[in-house]
């Protein structure tokens, strides 16, 4: 069994390595590849790589799996897998773990979801992770189980064609459950930061504060994250909106 997992918080993260952990604990026998940026690359999305060469950069491996950076984005790390790292086609793509949340529409923005949606989008089972925990030194002990439970059941009955998993754990608590949710609703306000340099020319620094707009939607991913569970929800890359069709159909056709 082949085996690919990337991130977007970088070849140095300890949350990919302890996905590789998890990813052992299932299938100990597994041949492992990550392949991630040799940075953060947080908020990439489903960016690549048009105008730069990329490199590939060895690393010491970690539990058994080699690893390995690359000098591009998330989606960058899984075409680049593919070409001219992965000996076959992975049975099962791994992205994360996050080191912050991807719930609601985050996901839209996230690297760690875009480089799950690419492998997505080329027939392989995937799944992102992702803790309600921006720090570093994040504990991701308490969701391991949670993620181990997950992971075998995708290897076990595979995903639909075209569906791939968005994974969110709850930080610092022992998830009391799993939870299949729709991506909550929300929004970003309060985004940037205003700044002035030396020079007296203004600039601006990302910040934002996540509003979150269903907050008793229990369909939702963010109303059972509050609630300490882990949530699943499945996502298609595919963004057709298919029930629009007809009514644009005979408005132009």
């Amino acid at each position: 069994m082949i085996i690919l997992i990337s991130n977007d918080d970088g070849i140095q993260a300890s949350g990919l390595r302890f996905l590789i952990d998890r990813m052992r604990a299932v299938a100990p026998e597994a041949e492992i590849y990550a392949v991630a940026p040799d940075g953060p690359r947080s908020g990439q999305s489903s960016a690549i790589t048009v105008n730069s060469p990329l490199s590939i950069i060895p690393h010491p491996d970690y539990n058994g799996a080699r690893m390995l950076s690359v000098t591009g984005t998330p989606v960058d790390c899984v075409k680049l897998a593919m070409h001219a790292i992965l000996p076959a086609a992975p049975d099962l793509m791994l992205s994360g773990v996050n080191h912050g949340s991807n719930s609601g529409n985050s996901n839209i923005y996230s690297g760690t979801m875009g480089a799950t949606m690419e492998a997505c989008m080329i027939g392989i089972n995937a799944i992102g992770f992702s803790l309600l925990d921006f720090r570093p030194d994040a504990d991701f002990t308490p969701c391991g189980p949670a993620m181990e439970q997950i992971i075998s059941r995708v290897i076990e009955s595979g995903l639909p064609e075209g569906v791939c998993l968005n994974v969110n754990m709850p930080a610092g608590v022992q998830p009391k459950g799993i939870k299949v949710t729709t991506c909550g609703k929300g929004r970003w306000t309060e985004e940037y930061a205003d700044y002035q340099d030396p020079f007296g020319r203004k600039f601006y620094w990302l910040t934002g504060q996540y509003v979150d707009l269903a907050t008793d939607d229990p369909a939702g991913d963010n109303y059972w994250l509050r609630r300490d569970y882990v949530t699943i929800t499945p996502i298609r890359p595919d963004q057709t909106a298919f029930d629009i069709i007809p009514s644009l159909k005979s408005s132009f056709e």
